[in-house]
């Protein structure tokens, strides 16, 4: 046997033939590489930990060989188990590889906002996946969340390795991918970069490079429609911030025990069409053929450099995974335009909706307690389609007259209950940001209207009609 160098893992020989026993053995020891291009008048060096070079494409190969070690040691996974898990894509393909080298099923569940590459692939290393849907709270007993922690109970000899609260998480990267950094830069980084979202890789390289060096900046990378920023700033969960958003694999609308606030000393947030450009230019100008949170991490980590890097500092962006988990979205000219992310024309923006609708009436409302029959009445006195339902001012449901009027036709006497007992889901809030043709992406049959709150928080509802007037203007 001949110790490997770079991955630490013995080879094995034969006649001079030199191999590693299992795919798993070659994960970690990924590269830095200098970005020359999309850094231009930005002093310092800017360095990407390519993590795509792990045999799963992501950096979540690291962490998902980890819970399933430390699960064996405590028993937790047993042989012939099942490991189920709710992810995004990456997680699940790191659990994969190690549950084929080491003899487990894989249920995984996942959100439809996900590519159709990444259940592909992890269907093609035989795991189940049960897609979810996205727009529902993470305590609603459809999300991805809830759907894997149930089949964990159902399931006989299962493991759910809960990768947002699972320790072994950040230990992974701890133990690994900090170690190498410090070792690549030779202890001289300056600022590490990490998009946010279980938290593992932010945190755990965080915390081993402030302790070789305490002066350390870590940058966290977030999404709007994420909570983290503002927790970090205000110490609120603010469910204000949580609204729909593209980009995937980074922000949250939980509080992962990964996330460890202490360890991160300043969030970036970035929006969907800057990171979707930023994904876009890695591959064209600097040949990284990366996924679509590389972009957002990069486009926020250079946004902190442009204000804060000088000349001998050293920043290093993780950047997770490969582009092959987004041919459909960010590789896909006809997706990008659809998105209003090629500059195949200009869309205006949720803001310039509500500018122009300013003094034309604030928005109505209704309590949850409110009759059936009085909504109604509002309902042909306001001239509109759809009411928001609130509860000591917090928006708790929607109402809106075609439903209505088929509840009616079934039971006549729901004119007489309280809205509460008939109304859908509250309308999603969305940010103020974001374009027409992203805003009509997130209006269908089940969810007709948008909520959107502005500088002065006040709550403004975007509509069908308002899209198509200001797609025609």
């Amino acid at each position: 046997m001949k110790l490997d160098l770079v991955s630490g893992c013995y080879l094995q020989t034969i006649n001079q033939i030199m191999y590693y026993n299992s795919i798993i053995e070659t994960i970690g020891n990924t590269p830095l590489v200098k970005l020359n291009k999309v850094t231009k008048g930005i002093k310092g060096t800017i360095l990407a930990k390519v993590e795509y070079f792990n045999p799963g494409n992501s950096m979540k190969d690291r962490m998902a060989l980890k819970m399933v070690e430390d699960a064996e040691k405590s028993g937790l996974l047993k042989p012939g188990g099942t490991i189920i898990e709710g992810t995004s894509g990456n997680t699940g393909m790191g659990l994969a590889l190690a549950a084929i080298s080491k003899g487990y099923k894989c249920i995984f569940t996942m959100s439809d906002k996900q590519s159709q590459e990444k259940i592909d692939i992890l269907r093609a290393v035989g795991a189940e996946v049960m897609v979810c849907p996205t727009n529902v709270t993470p305590d609603d007993p459809r999300s991805y969340y809830s759907v894997a922690r149930k089949l964990n109970k159902d399931i006989p000899n299962s493991f759910y390795p809960n990768q947002y609260d699972n320790m072994s998480n950040t230990a992974a990267h701890y133990e690994t991918t900090g170690p190498e950094i410090w070792e690549q830069t030779e202890g001289k980084i300056t600022h590490y970069a990490a998009g946010v979202g279980t938290g593992g890789s932010m945190c755990g390289v965080s915390k081993y490079l402030k302790e070789q060096k305490s002066s350390l900046i870590s940058v966290g990378i977030d999404t709007y429609g994420s909570v983290f920023k503002k927790y970090k700033e205000t110490g609120v969960f603010d469910e204000n911030e949580v609204y729909p958003y593209l980009t995937e694999g980074i922000g949250e609308d939980i509080l992962p025990k990964n996330v460890n606030f202490d360890l991160i000393d300043t969030f970036v947030k970035v929006t969907d069409k800057d990171s979707a450009i930023m994904t876009r230019r890695l591959a064209r100008e600097e040949g990284l053929f990366v996924g679509w949170s590389c972009g957002s991490a990069v486009f926020g980590a250079l946004e902190y450099a442009k204000e804060h890097l000088k000349e001998d500092d050293v920043m290093v962006i993780i950047l997770p995974d490969h582009g092959t988990r987004y041919l459909g979205k960010i590789y896909n000219d006809n997706w990008m335009k659809d998105h209003g992310y090629l500059e195949a024309r200009e869309f205006a923006s949720a803001k310039d909706i509500i500018n122009k609708k300013n003094g034309n009436g604030k928005l109505v409302t209704i309590s949850k307690d409110t009759k059936v029959g009085d909504a109604i009445r509002i309902f042909n006195q306001e001239g509109i389609s759809q009411i928001p339902v609130i509860d000591e001012g917090n928006y708790v449901g929607s109402l809106m007259d075609a439903r209505i009027l088929n509840k009616l036709i079934e039971d006549p006497t729901l004119k007489e209950k309280d809205v509460s007992e008939v109304m859908d889901k509250s309308f999603p809030f969305v940010s103020m940001n974001n374009t027409v043709d992203v805003l009509s992406s997130l209006i269908d049959k089940d969810n007709p209207a948008l909520l959107v709150r502005d500088d002065d928080n006040e709550v403004h509802i975007i509509t069908k009609h308002d899209l198509l007037m200001a797609m025609t203007n």
